[in-house]
């Protein structure tokens, strides 16, 4: 897509693509040596704006290549081909506490990006664009279905890849934000995956009580018995609370059998023979020690800290059977994510089951390791529930190093759940071609 103003050419390839996909942005038929600001706009669906823009100067052709060419400064600086996304931060005057979160995958995100004359920094609105392009960057490749699941008493979603299949399965747990989060699944199952995206927290029951372990089995029996997935080559995805769960499933269920287990930014501390109510019940004895930094941020990792010596309240990893991916954030302040590492590390080199590990540390990067390009978030507005309450929750990361993170964190993800569940082999490569 391309669109000419005032003879100057600006074009994004592909302008449609999916989240994870890198582009390709190109200013043409400028002033050789001109200064320009290429910016990047987005609503969000909660109709908030987000925005990111960087200051470049043209080559002797009159050209500049986002790609190659170095930011001279901005809400970045440096060669970042995809800072205008990883960076975009509400526009000056919103509410504190943001977040920028994709809920509907059937739609996609769309971005403006324009050029401005000039060094720009504020009043984009206010100006006319040298030139303009709208980008759409997708969740859900073309031919991917979306199922939704409401039988056997669970809330959910399944994303299945195009074609008969059948296909390797993922269960996709996210965290105590309490909500059906269905980006990463559908990312996923464009990648080849048959990936359920399933809620646990909001669940509608009569007795009003949380769910416990049998609603995770029968997850994982609904995946096992799809005609489209393959039953024997199963895994779970886990982030924050979602890996307390999916180390407790592996480990402890005499009915999920799991192929290989991926757990990001979370901890394998909880009451190891416990349900999620169980679990609540262990953080809310430990709330006190919660803290506030100066500027009254919630630090919430210390409901886990230091990590108990008492092996009732962790799951033995030491008897884990399957491959385990842990992907943590050295600077998470929200989980102590680094610190369970460590300690599983220790407890499967004493079992003699570490060769099933794999550790993927990130320093400067903070809780929320998410999709590729999703821009990077120190502190947002969270319900904690354990206390009930609207809190301003500290993250943590830096925002470059974290999105770099984010970047290769996917990447190595996708390998080894492809290692594990397609045995090594491209799962009819990405579908990103197709958009």
């Amino acid at each position: 897509m391309e669109q000419r103003q005032c003879c100057v050419n600006v074009s994004v390839q592909p302008s449609r693509g999916l989240m994870d996909e890198k582009f390709l942005i190109l200013v043409k038929d400028v002033l050789p040596a001109s200064q320009l600001t290429v910016h990047a706009l987005h609503k969000s669906e909660d109709g908030n704006i987000w925005e990111a823009f960087a200051h470049y100067t043209a080559n002797a052709t009159g050209t500049v290549n986002v790609s190659e060419d170095p930011s001279l400064g901005g809400t970045y600086s440096g060669v970042e081909p995809m800072g205008l996304l990883w960076s975009l931060q509400p526009d000056p005057g919103s509410k504190p506490g943001l977040r920028l979160r994709k809920m509907n995958v059937q739609t996609p995100m769309e971005v403006v990006i324009s050029v401005y004359q000039g060094q720009q920094t504020e009043g984009f609105k206010d100006q006319v664009p040298l030139g303009i392009v709208l980008v759409e960057r997708w969740y859900m490749a073309p031919g991917v279905r979306r199922i939704p699941v409401t039988d056997r008493g669970l809330t959910g979603t399944i994303f299945l890849p195009p074609g008969p299949g059948p296909f390797p399965g993922i269960i996709d747990l996210w965290g105590a934000g309490g909500l059906l989060v269905e980006c990463r699944a559908a990312l996923m199952a464009s990648h080849g995956f048959a990936c359920l995206a399933l809620d646990y927290l909001n669940i509608p029951q009569e007795t009003g009580k949380m769910v416990d372990n049998e609603y995770f089995e029968t997850a994982y029996r609904v995946l096992q018995q799809d005609p489209h997935v393959l039953g024997s080559r199963i895994a779970m995805l886990g982030f924050s609370l979602g890996t307390s769960v999916t180390l407790k499933m592996a480990v402890y269920s005499k009915v999920v059998k799991l192929s290989c287990a991926v757990c990001i930014s979370g901890s394998h501390v909880q009451p190891a023979d416990g349900t999620m109510a169980d679990i609540f019940g262990y953080w809310s004895k430990n709330a006190s020690n919660i803290r506030f930094n100066k500027e009254n941020q919630m630090i919430s990792r210390d409901l886990l800290l230091p990590i108990p010596t008492d092996p009732s309240l962790k799951v033995d990893v030491g008897r884990l059977q399957c491959p385990l991916l842990l992907v943590v954030g050295e600077d998470d302040q929200n989980w102590p994510a680094y610190e369970s590492a460590m300690d599983i590390k220790e407890m499967m080199e004493r079992a003699g089951n570490n060769h099933l590990l794999t550790t993927l540390l990130y320093p400067n990067t903070g809780h929320l390791i998410e999709p590729p390009y999703t821009p990077h978030t120190r502190t947002s507005v969270f319900r904690l529930l354990v206390t009930r309450e609207m809190s301003m929750i500290l993250w943590g990361g830096e925002m470059v190093s974290h999105s770099h993170a984010q970047e290769d964190a996917w990447r190595k993800t996708l390998g080894f759940l492809r290692e594990n569940l397609y045995g090594n082999r491209n799962p009819a490569a990405t579908l990103s071609s197709h958009l």
